[in-house]
């Protein structure tokens, strides 16, 4: 069973909120009705989100993800549409019911770290629990087992004032773990941070993933951080979600020509895997004879090297071993957007020969070494 979905969610703000959905499914534009002052924030919103994964919201300011969020948990009554949680429909939860979810199954870690500034460390990290009603004892307990995995053992009896931004958002991000929530909502939760922190606060949460394999919405107007941190990745625009895949999806088959801008300017040599990219390989492709063997997972960047010094393809091997597929040059040049004029040319699939194929091997062409 999915952790969580979103079925057809709207949120429209201004009068008559019922008949604006109606008019927006029957293809009423987002313009006209702000022209009659109702704003659409959220259209016909729909996704699963899979235990232990992390889904990354990703849009430009206006787009609707923040208030999207917000109806995850029910802090913002949907318009219309249902939020399953583990099978319930949180939008038939009394109020009273909705806050017990809320205290035990769902956290939420906020971009300005939201900290009581008369509290100290250990006791910011152990609110969610005192709201919960647990013995002192136990909440300072489970306090210092999450402020130590965040990063924070020997800070407990610190004000926040005392510590710097990242810090201050690590204490935010153990408050949410402490409560073993099955659920994390994090919005725009480093944004304020500068970039060095940043980064340093992306690589906490991969390995705080690996370790504790919590499900996670994460909200996001970066694309390099959505491309980073995201299991799936959806991109909104105008309160509509307008694609959702992987990075790989997303890079290799942009939706439409929104996407495709939106991430022109992304790294992809970073990004993008070798198992994102390969290509089928000549049934007369011996592997022994590959400049480099790599796994399905290996970064495009560490391909240069080899197949800049070999006109042989490099080989790509599945968990088992097997070759599953191979890089030729030409096909890792094309993808970066270098084609090598004396060689063949392998093109990107198109987004529309992807539907077609019912958004099977995306990213994968079929083409010899």
């Amino acid at each position: 069973m999915s952790r969580l979905q979103a079925e057809h969610l709207y949120k429209v703000f201004g009068r008559r909120p019922d008949d604006a959905v109606e008019k927006l499914r029957h293809g009423t534009d987002r313009e006209e009705l702000r022209a009659k002052g109702t704003t659409a924030a959220v259209i016909d919103a729909s996704f699963t989100v899979e235990p232990g994964q992390i889904f990354v919201v990703m849009g430009l300011s206006g787009s609707g993800k923040s208030t999207l969020l917000r109806m995850l948990n029910g802090l913002s009554e949907p318009t219309a549409g249902q939020v399953l949680f583990d099978g319930q429909d949180l939008t038939k939860l009394s109020a009273r019911e909705l806050r017990e979810v809320r205290s035990k199954k769902i956290s939420m870690v906020f971009q300005h770290f939201a900290l009581f500034p008369h509290r100290s460390v250990l006791e910011n990290a152990a609110y969610g629990l005192e709201v919960q009603g647990l013995p002192r004892a136990e909440r300072e307990k489970r306090a210092l087992e999450a402020l130590e995995l965040a990063g924070l053992k020997g800070w407990e009896k610190s004000w926040p004032d005392e510590l710097s931004g990242g810090m201050q958002q690590r204490v935010g991000l153990a408050r949410a773990l402490a409560t073993d929530a099955d659920l994390l909502l994090m919005d725009e939760s480093f944004s304020a941070l500068d970039p060095l922190i940043r980064r340093d606060m992306q690589d906490q949460l991969l390995e705080l993933q690996k370790r504790l394999k919590k499900t996670i919405v994460f909200i996001t107007h970066d694309l390099n951080e959505a491309m980073r941190l995201g299991d799936q990745i959806a991109v909104m625009r105008d309160g509509r979600i307008v694609q959702i895949g992987t990075s790989e999806d997303i890079l290799v088959t942009p939706a439409n020509d929104y996407v495709a801008a939106f991430t022109q300017d992304v790294d992809r040599s970073r990004v993008l895997t070798a198992g994102a990219i390969m290509a089928d390989p000549d049934k007369d492709f011996v592997m022994a004879d590959a400049p480099a063997t790599v796994t399905e997972d290996t970064p495009i960047i560490e391909l240069f090297t080899p197949c800049s010094t070999s006109g042989v393809a490099v080989a790509v091997t599945g968990a088992d071993g097997k070759l599953v597929g191979v890089v030729p040059r030409a096909r890792l040049l094309a993808v970066l957007g270098e084609p090598a004029p004396s060689e063949p040319q392998d093109a990107v699939v198109p987004a529309q020969q992807a539907k077609d194929n019912g958004g099977k091997n995306v990213g994968k062409v079929s083409s010899g070494a």
